[in-house]
């Protein structure tokens, strides 16, 4: 946990188990090896077990959150000391009625309780018991914690990205209802085509992508295709040409990123000789994948780039998927406005 706000009980009781029952076991066979005498061994570790244990716990759970949390470091240090001392208090005692009245055969010399070597050793034991545990514990409870806070941090990318995916296309679907619109005031005979056009996009948008992060370019690129025909039927000079100059079949992408851009062109292009030009090249650099839209438009139109909000939600979701490792740049050139978008080839299968 980052900033240890709260100390939890949240490593699995198993996990505390594990740890407190091997912890026993080397000690307990360490000195009964050293001392040649494992009746003594285990019965001493009794007795410090049931003293480490609580007094780790304590620290953890009352100690640290009510004083070091709070930066009272004064009170935690005279709280701590206090527990050493009734921890010292009844370690000796418990020793010296249940074990034995030599309470500290460790040293190779008779000890008396109250010996300040021997309190000195009792606390200096317990200090390294206790910063051993605490470290322990905190680190898997940061670890768990971090892990806690990659997935959700990962689920808000997620609902942040389907957000914005799903402001593009109502803003999509709504500008072609209102070419259907239209053309139904004409009583044009285009309509029954606009509306089997329109339930193909609509079927893409709602089943084949929904829930999937990056579709194949070839979905992409037949989709993009339906839209055009709907804007052919609704504009009679238009002229689009595609042009594919890499092997796209295993090419994957974002859904739904690059309709933005070419519902731009048509929006906001403009007619030379009464006809508009819109060309999309779409090519595979350096394991890059360049996709260009460019489309004619007159300057006497006091022309200025857009900033709809397709494009904004566009550039949004670059960001959150790429991160930086994009690029979207736009320029005029011979009366042609042309948006280039280069994206890394995806490593989804």
């Amino acid at each position: 946990m980052s900033k240890f706000n709260e100390i939890k009980f949240d490593i699995k009781l198993q996990n505390h188990l594990w740890f407190w029952g091997l912890y026993f076991s080397l000690n307990f066979l360490r000195w009964g090896a050293y001392f040649n005498d494992y009746e003594y061994s285990f019965k001493s570790n009794i007795i410090e077990f049931s003293l480490h244990i609580p007094l780790v716990y304590f620290n953890l759970f009352v100690l640290v959150p009510r004083y070091v949390l709070k930066k009272k470091y004064y009170q935690y240090t005279l709280a701590l000391l206090l527990s050493l001392i009734v921890v010292y208090l009844l370690k000796t005692g418990m020793t010296y009625f249940l074990v034995s009245e030599d309470i500290w055969p460790e040293a190779n010399r008779e000890y008396k309780p109250f010996e300040i070597n021997h309190i000195v050793a009792v606390c200096i034991g317990e200090l390294y018991v206790l910063a051993m545990a605490s470290s322990v514990y905190l680190t898997l409870t940061w670890l768990k914690e971090r892990d806690r806070n990659r997935a959700l941090r990962e689920e808000q990318f997620k609902i942040k990205l389907k957000y914005l995916k799903n402001q593009i296309q109502p803003h999509f679907f709504f500008n072609t209802l209102n070419n259907l619109y239209a053309l139904s005031l004409e009583s044009s005979d285009k309509v029954p085509d606009v509306i089997i056009k329109l339930s193909k996009l609509m079927e893409y948008v709602l089943y084949d992508v929904e829930g999937t992060k990056f579709v194949p370019l070839i979905k992409e690129i037949d989709y993009i295709q339906n839209y055009i025909e709907i804007e052919k039927l609704r504009f009679e000079n238009v002229e689009v040409n595609i042009n594919i100059e890499s092997n796209i079949d295993d090419v994957k992408v974002p859904p739904l990123l690059f309709i933005s851009l070419l519902e731009n062109a048509f929006k906001h292009g403009g007619y030379n000789n009464n006809k508009l030009k819109i060309k999309i090249n779409c090519k595979i650099v350096e394991g890059f994948l360049h996709f260009e839209i460019l489309n004619n438009f007159v300057l006497s139109q006091n022309f200025t780039t857009q900033k709809g909000i397709g494009l904004t939600n566009t550039k949004k979701r670059l960001k959150l998927i790429f991160k930086n490792n994009y690029v979207l740049e736009h320029k005029v050139k011979f009366n042609y406005y042309i948006i280039l978008l280069k994206i890394p080839l995806s490593n989804e299968d």
